[in-house]
């Protein structure tokens, strides 16, 4: 070797690169010397300042026939004897300078000249990466000759043979012993590897934090585990390893070095990983009740996991709501797809978008998967490939244009029921599926069809109870002189179910009407069906015009009685509530009872919101005190907003916003109350609300005196021909000649009834409405009865007469007295 050139730049040697017995190199780039070790004097003869900076080529001696070259894919495999991946002379003198960039790592034997002149054949470790956290260059190593080990050193056979990798490793880190499996992790002989510290073995990255974890040990004198990933020689993949450091100690007690014993964990590893994405898909499936969202769940879970692309596609049946086909599939089978995801943006693997309809062909994998009832793992060969082209040519022009390389096809079944199918395919993971993988898919798509079969169940009992729900519910409300009414229905969300929330408006004798809103607890058809049976009751109790109070508590009595009956539910989950109302236009009186259920909001014609405050009782079921009743005047054009209370309670909203939101938007104007419900709805609920809301808004009207006739009769018998007289001229005042006849009868009769059996003070009222109204009050709480009269009877045939010429009639009891009452039909007129 020449003598350095003095005027060329000089660059500070290397202080310490390795061990002081160990001779180290440092080379850049371009293949300079940048570092040279003490121990790399001892070998070659050569001090620092006679090499740094001159190209390391020129310490070259002729090649051997042993030179080894780089690896491309990282560490050489090696063996007793020699390395597998040996290359000629040239490629390892090249290895010494740039062509090293080629691989991470490089091993073999090179001829290099001494001092002195004669050639030295080493054994050269050479390692790239960032050189003292400068730029990047290349370690290189070479062993030292080692001193004899001292007596007592482990050199049994059961130390070659320990089923783990085994190391000694002396106070200086340097090793002193291996085993086989060591050997095997290296792709080096213990003799090669003798006097080399772990990171020069295997680089720098984790060896790093392993070798100060040895450091740790030797300071310390204590075990240490730790767990670390690293690339074996030849190997793409990192393998998960459980390294044990411990202590050695020599007769004496003083430290001798360090055991390094370390085992692949990484099907552990692969295992645990598995176990893990099984518990998450059972937390993320089981949590919804919608089909396309368990699938959405499904890909998200497998992708990137364990496919690059999954897509789940179920039978069309399950959208709509049916029952499964009867018999056996039959190809070709049209799936919708429900969900798909892939590593790369938008999906490009897809042939489907989600919501559309694929047929999937005769024998194709997708049909054979779903026929066969078992998964199918393929591996994506160019003959594989030719075939699926005749079957379905387009998906597989997409399959071989992204370079997808092995999938995995799982039929989707749960309770006997075929649902689907869910596809896997890689593309980007160069490994091919395993059986392993398979195992995982069809755990995976299981856990999601059992999801998937729940969600169809639901959804099918859902409508059900929805269809039992809109028959039970009012079709339409009715035309009321007292009240101008709109309504709005919303049921919850697909989560909640269908619930019991109601509303009804009925028509009461004297132009009276009553609207009433309830609640039932629970969901599903249970609470459709006892919505339906308390709706039925309200109307019936209606119609024989109980006030709201007493009302209330018949049905109190009835819903403990429907709880007694069907004890195989808990009460809580019995339970009702209910809001009844009753407006009077003639005395523009609202009489309301609550039973345990939010008050009504009223609006004055002047846009004022307040609550109506009546005493709220208990839920009904509970049969405790009769309810109490609250009595108010309201305005003309006042407006009762009655509502359940999913339409204020949101569990994102404090309580008091929703009722506070609600008075806001019922006090602006509006064209009509279908657009204040529309207002309402727009402001208050969200998309898919917890619960059912009932909204009904009625605004107030009344009955003027000029429509409404009102008498005083003497309990005496003349009586009778004045009350027909006025009768008569109140008839003809407002135009109902056609109806004097009639009328003159019915009012003979009931006034005639009330002198005989009731009680003054005695009443007589007319009222016209769409139909004319005509009642008799008294103060004697005993009810009439229409009896058959036999021929020679002398009475008992005036109420007959009097049902023969009314539309409609009845009684209804008040606090001092009672009413009858009778409607005639007016219209024609």
């Amino acid at each position: 070797m020449t003598p350095p050139d003095p005027t060329a730049p000089r660059v500070r040697p290397d202080p310490s690169p390795g061990a002081p017995g160990l001779a180290t190199a440092t080379v850049d780039d371009h293949g300079v010397l940048t570092g040279w070790s003490e121990g790399a004097r001892r070998l070659l003869g050569y001090r620092a300042e006679e090499v740094v900076g001159r190209p390391a080529a020129e310490l070259r001696a002729q090649p051997t026939a042993g030179d080894t070259a780089a690896d491309g894919g990282g560490d050489t495999a090696r063996d007793s004897g020699g390395d597998t991946g040996r290359g000629t002379a040239e490629d390892t003198g090249e290895a010494a300078g740039p062509c090293l960039a080629h691989g991470p790592r490089w091993s073999g034997r090179i001829a290099l000249y001494h001092r002195d002149g004669h050639p030295l054949e080493v054994e050269l470790l050479a390692h790239r990466g960032p050189l003292d956290d400068g730029p990047a260059g290349w370690l290189l190593v070479s062993a030292a000759p080692r001193e004899p080990q001292e007596p007592g050193a482990p050199t049994d056979h059961t130390f070659a043979q320990c089923p783990c990798v085994l190391a000694l490793f002396d106070t200086e880190l340097r090793l002193a012993r291996a085993n086989a499996y060591m050997e095997a992790a290296t792709a080096r002989s213990e003799e090669q590897m003798r006097g080399l510290r772990l990171t020069e073995l295997v680089g720098h990255g984790e060896s790093d934090r392993v070798e100060r974890a040895m450091r740790r040990v030797l300071e310390s004198g204590e075990r240490l585990e730790l767990e670390t990933h690293l690339r074996e020689p030849g190997d793409r993949q990192e393998h998960a390893w459980s390294v044990s450091l411990a202590p050695l100690a020599n007769r004496t007690g003083g430290l001798r070095g360090v055991c390094f014993a370390a085992r692949d964990t990484t099907a552990e590893q692969e295992a645990r990983q598995r176990l893990q994405l099984l518990n998450e898909a059972g937390a993320r499936l089981g949590s919804h009740l919608d089909l396309d969202r368990i699938a959405q769940e499904l890909a998200e879970v497998a992708v990137p996991r364990l496919a690059d692309f999954a897509s789940v596609d179920l039978l069309t049946f399950l959208h709509e709501g049916d029952e499964p086909p009867e018999g056996p599939l039959r190809e070709p089978v049209t799936l919708r797809r429900a969900a798909h995801r892939s590593v790369l943006d938008g999906a490009p693997e897809a042939l489907t978008d989600v919501g559309g309809l694929a047929t999937h062909p005769e024998h194709s994998p997708t049909a054979a998967c779903l026929l066969k009832g078992r998964a199918a793992r393929h591996q994506v060969t160019p003959s594989l490939l030719a075939s699926w082209e005749t079957k379905d040519p387009g998906r597989a022009a997409r399959l071989r244009e992204h370079g997808v390389h092995s999938v995995i096809v799982t039929p989707m079944r749960a309770r006997g029921v075929t649902l689907g199918t869910a596809f896997f395919a890689r593309h980007r993971t160069p490994a091919p599926f395993t059986d392993d993988d398979t195992l995982l898919a069809e755990e995976l798509t299981a856990r999601a069809a059992v999801c998937v079969d729940n969600a169809r169940r639901y959804l099918r009992e859902r409508r059900t109870a929805e269809a039992l729900q809109r028959s039970l519910l009012p079709q339409r409300l009715p035309e009321l002189t007292a009240l101008e009414i709109a309504s709005r229905y919303l049921p919850s969300g697909a989560w909640a179910g269908v619930g019991g929330d109601w509303f009804d408006a009925i028509q009461l004798s004297g132009a009276r009407a009553a609207v009433v809103v309830g609640d039932v607890v629970g969901r599903g058809i249970h609470a459709a069906a006892t919505m339906g049976r308390l709706r039925t009751a309200v109307r019936t109790l209606a119609d024989i015009d109980l006030p709201p109070g007493e009302l209330l508590t018949h049905l109190d009595d009835m819903v403990t009685r429907l709880h007694s009956d069907e004890r195989t539910e808990p009460f809580w989950s019995f339970g009702a509530t209910c809001l009844y109302v009753v407006y009077d236009p003639v005395s523009r009186r609202c009489t309301i009872a609550a039973a345990g259920h939010p008050a009504p909001l009223v609006i004055s014609p002047e846009g004022t919101a307040d609550v109506l405050g009546p005493p709220i009782g208990p839920p009904l079921g509970l049969g405790e005190l009769p309810f109490e009743i609250m009595e108010t005047e309201l305005p003309e054009g006042s407006l009762l907003a009655l509502y359940t209370n999913g339409l204020i309670n949101r569990r994102e909203r404090e309580i008091g916003d929703g009722l506070e939101t609600l008075r806001d938007v019922l006090s602006r104007p509006a064209p009509s109350l279908d657009a204040l419900c529309d207002d309402v709805l727009r402001a208050l609920p969200p998309a898919h609300p917890d619960d059912d809301i009932a909204l009904l808004l009625a605004r107030t009207r009344a009955l003027h005196s000029d429509r409404v006739a009102t008498w005083d009769v003497p309990a005496d018998a003349p009586a009778v021909a004045e009350a027909r007289r006025s009768t008569t001229e109140q008839l003809i005042d407002w135009g109902l000649e056609e109806t004097v006849f009639t009328t003159e009868l019915i009012v003979s009769e009931l006034v005639t009834n009330a002198i005989r059996y009731g009680r003054p003070p005695i009443r007589l009222r007319l009222i016209r409405d769409r139909d004319l109204i005509c009642e008799v009050s008294d103060a004697s709480s005993t009810a009439p009865h229409m009896r058959r009269a036999r021929v020679f009877d002398e009475g008992g045939r005036g109420l007959m007469l009097v049902a023969q010429m009314a539309t409609r009639w009845g009684t209804r009891q008040s606090t001092d007295g009672k009413t009858i009452w009778v409607e005639q039909d007016v219209s024609t007129g």
